[in-house]
């Protein structure tokens, strides 16, 4: 995989999800411009691990999903876009902001489905579900108990992942699986405890 212009944010994408952006920095429209010069669309999104989204000088952890632009609009002074999560990579190095961030990173294996896998999709599905519609009853939520997902199994797993109401945290964890099985145990568990957790918060 060639080097990758970088997009560091404070949430984690995962594949097959959307990932809407606004861009304004001076430093990430020209980023957007050297991208759409590009066949392939697509940038790279990494989770900050210390410091802010505007401005620089931030920390990043070493795995990623690599973005693919779907469309485009532009204004004034700011351009937004749709994009969706494909592919998941690790930054092998980091080269210096010029003007924006760059890496090199090497992909990471698609996780692979098997039929024997339909069951445990269903048992994370319902906790998922569940724990979306225990929490909307607290706090506003990006997503609701009855979201469609993909019909493709492992674009379905990983959209489950997605729009669990879990931390940043949780879904690097989920985008560092190394197996369909480990995926889906971590987003039912991760799911079940957010279930308990907003149920005794507000016990």
């Amino acid at each position: 995989m060639p080097d990758l212009p970088m997009f560091p944010l404070g949430s984690v994408l995962l594949p097959h999800m959307p990932l809407p952006l606004r861009l304004f920095e001076p430093r990430y429209l020209r980023m957007l411009g050297d991208v759409l010069e590009d066949d392939t669309l697509s940038f790279g999104v990494v989770l900050i691990e210390r410091g802010q989204e505007v401005g620089g000088g931030d920390q990043r952890f070493p795995i990623g999903t690599v973005a693919r632009i779907l469309n485009i609009d532009g204004a004034e002074s700011f351009v937004t876009l749709d994009s969706v999560g494909e592919n998941r990579f690790e930054v092998v190095r980091w080269y210096e902001d010029d003007p924006y961030p760059k890496a090199e990173v090497r992909p990471v294996a698609p996780l692979e489905w098997a039929p024997e896998h339909e069951e445990l999709l269903r048992s994370a599905e319902s906790a998922v579900r569940t724990a979306l519609a225990v929490a909307s009853e607290f706090v506003e939520q990006r997503y609701g108990a009855v979201v469609e997902l993909a019909e493709d199994p492992a674009a379905h797993a990983w959209q489950l992942a997605g729009v669990a109401p879990v931390t940043e945290l949780d879904r690097l964890a989920f985008l560092r699986s190394t197996s369909m099985v480990e995926l889906l145990e971590a987003v039912r568990e991760r799911s079940s405890e957010a279930t308990e957790s907003f149920r005794a918060g507000w016990a």
